[in-house]
């Protein structure tokens, strides 16, 4: 996720449909999937074309696929039937029997009791709700008929299985959640035979807090005191807000929560202490942790959300006013840590326990929200010098992001030096501090734009747009008086005084100009190709210094590759002319390495020049001042192939020679002719 990179793609053929979510098996580490209801997929992630992956035609339609970790992948039908996937792979066209008439499954979840895989589903029929409790292993089966509620229904159900006992809950349309207890049987026939036992249910939880109440989407356990909802808040006289919250079970308390603005989908996953949903239209993972359940904590809250009104819900992505006197104070926590563009380097919010009269990180920036420049940028210096080791990048993210608060709220106010200082200093990303290059751009500050760039793991491609195309519409002249870091490029650029490139000769790997004249159709005079054949840097040493630092941010090309198309011709014609300077000046060298600190490696010089070429190549096919670049580009690229390919010819005889010089004997002086043919 932190790569934002695709692993493995797979399709199926137009017109079939996947019909059930796709696992994965534990034991053989294959992908599972069934598509038109009946057809059964197996492949492994080494798989290219799904269409010759093993398939299976089963005899009844499946609804859903269940993956224990330790127990192999269970089948459920949706004719209520239940396989293991090895018991079904035997006889694919086996007999699938029909437990349930009528109903139609609602929920299922599969859980281990001991060695024996348990199979949990719900179902639907007339308004009536149905629980079935299946040993797949055993054959063994139960059917309960779920109690009703008077002007309510369940919306969703989770599960979870303790000292031979499953706790079932439901999450109604009344906003309350409630608890079945399900006893796992010792099976006989006799029990078998008894007639339809009807389950009682509990309230465990009333979704409303100081008069705001949630509207539950779904429902996830955490542990056996707390639960997560994804819902809708609706306060009285406000409008509707999606919040993921987390609840205390044991205490009737909200513990935490999240507010979603961008929207979601109305589903929650959890999987390994991670929140899995969908923010907008990209996917948020939500690390959290659960500690110990305490009467005082529970209290403690109570009395905070009987104080703060509906405040308590708290935005753990932003840091203003009512948010920032946020103190988790309590032994209870609950410690979060939020990711907006799949990428787990994002903004923690942790909960510490703190002494009473020691303030909190969010009251001491609220308290200095007004202070004088020099008062806050003293305070803020000692915040980070004194910030437990724990919670320290969390405290910085929240320095810098007080002080680009400040720079919006002051446009006069702008601390170039602190801010270049603490990135330069400090382990930051850019989802800690997500206003930073923002705000960077909007002053112009360009070498903060390059720190940025060269450290931060996770800026999106579309920031990285923005500053490549700022880089290229700044002018030389305005670009001479601004300080920019010249590491990466002061080692392979020569400059006169007269700041234009000192002309040396250079010999390709493989390559002279004159040797391939005549491999383009196209003559050139020897005057324009002095020009750009990629003997002279077509930018200066500050605009090169910038570029590279483009070239070192992290990026996906299916993201970028949309913005880059956007990018104006004259300024694509230059970008390539520099990556083509790159290209060649890495060819010199044996190794193909440019001399230097963060200088930019061959693989990202040719990274994106394919994608630049991809996004641009119409444009450049068209300009007419683009057709000399693309020739000589041309001419180079297939010049180098033709070298590693003669290399390629000789590399057996080379390795003959390799091994006669470990033969011969060290001491012995000698004259040897080897003849290769």
């Amino acid at each position: 996720i932190s790569d934002q990179k695709p692993l493995g793609c797979w399709s199926v053929k137009h017109g079939q449909i996947l019909t059930c979510p796709v696992v994965c098996n534990f034991e053989t580490h294959e992908y599972i999937a069934v598509h038109d209801d009946k057809v059964l997929r197996i492949w492994k992630n080494e798989d290219i074309n799904l269409d010759k992956a093993f398939k299976a035609t089963l005899s009844a339609d499946v609804y859903r696929i269940h993956s224990l970790p330790h127990g192999g992948p269970v089948v459920l039908f949706r004719g209520g039937g239940v396989r293991t996937l090895d018991v079904l792979l035997e006889a694919p066209q086996q007999e699938i029997e029909n437990v349930i008439s009528g109903e139609v499954i609602r929920w299922s979840g599969a859980f281990m009791e001991g060695q024996q895989p348990v199979l949990i589903f719900t179902t639907e029929k007339d308004g009536d709700f149905f629980v079935y409790v299946q040993k797949p292993k055993l054959s063994h089966l139960h059917r309960y008929k779920l109690e009703q509620q008077e002007s309510a229904k369940p919306l969703c159900f989770t599960a979870h299985i303790t000292n031979q006992t499953v706790t079932l809950l439901c999450l109604y349309s009344n906003d309350s959640v409630y608890q079945v207890l399900i006893p796992l049987q010792q099976d006989t026939e006799e029990e078998e035979e008894e007639e339809e036992e009807i389950l009682s249910k509990s309230l465990l939880l009333n979704l409303s807090v100081s008069g705001a109440v949630l509207k539950g989407t779904s429902l996830v356990v955490l542990d056996k005191d707390h639960v997560a909802v994804l819902g809708s808040l609706a306060a009285p006289g406000k409008e509707p807000r999606e919040c993921l919250t987390i609840w205390n079970t044991k205490f009737q308390t909200l513990q935490t929560s999240k507010e979603l603005p961008l929207g979601t989908s109305g589903q929650l996953w959890c999987y390994e202490e991670k929140f899995f949903l969908i923010h907008g239209k990209v996917l948020t993972v939500i690390m959290y942790k659960c500690e110990t359940s305490s009467l005082a904590a529970a209290v403690g809250k109570l009395k905070d959300s009987q104080t703060s009104d509906v405040s308590l819900f708290l935005n753990w992505n932003t840091l203003e006013d009512e948010e920032l006197v946020v103190s988790f104070q309590s032994q209870e926590s609950v410690a979060l840590k939020a990711e907006s563009r799949m990428n787990l380097r994002s903004r923690r919010s942790t909960v510490a326990e703190e002494q009473p009269e020691t303030l909190s990180v969010g009251q001491l920036l609220l308290n200095l929200k007004d202070a004088s420049t020099y008062v806050l940028e003293t305070k803020l210096k000692k915040l980070m010098a004194k910030a437990p080791t724990p919670d320290l990048q969390a405290t910085i993210g929240c320095v810098v992001t007080a002080l680009t608060d400040r720079c919006k709220r002051n446009p006069k106010y702008y601390p170039q030096n602190f801010l270049q200082q603490i990135v330069e200093t400090r382990d930051l990303s850019y989802s800690l501090c997500p206003d930073l290059m923002a705000v960077a751009l909007e002053k112009k500050d360009l070498h903060l734009l390059q720190l940025c760039l060269e450290r931060f793991p996770d800026i999106p491609e579309e920031v990285i747009y923005t500053c490549l195309k700022a880089f290229l519409s700044i002018s030389e002249a305005h670009l001479q008086s601004i300080d920019v870091n010249l590491d990466s490029v002061i080692c392979y650029i020569d400059v006169e005084l007269d700041n234009k490139e000192v002309k040396t000769e250079i010999v390709e790997n493989g390559f002279r100009a004159e040797m391939d004249q005549d491999m383009c159709d196209t003559k050139l005079p020897r005057e324009s190709r002095s020009r750009s054949d990629g003997e002279s840097c077509p930018v200066g040493l500050q605009k090169a210094a910038l570029l590279n630092a483009v070239l070192h941010a992290a990026y996906t090309d299916t993201f970028l590759l949309p913005h880059l198309k956007n990018l104006p011709a004259q300024q694509a014609i230059l970008f390539l002319r520099y990556l083509y300077y790159l290209y060649v000046k890495c060819s010199e060298k044996v190794n193909t390495t440019l001399p230097g600190i963060r200088s930019p490696t061959i693989n990202q010089v040719m990274d994106w020049m394919c994608l630049l070429l991809d996004a641009q190549f119409t444009v450049m096919v068209m300009l007419p001042e683009a057709k000399e670049l693309l020739s000589n580009l041309h001419k180079f690229v297939r010049a180098q192939v033709r070298f590693y390919s003669e290399l390629n010819k000789i590399e057996g005889s080379l390795q003959e020679l390799q091994r006669l010089n470990h033969l011969r004997e060290s001491q012995t002086y000698s004259i040897e002719v080897l003849e290769i043919i």
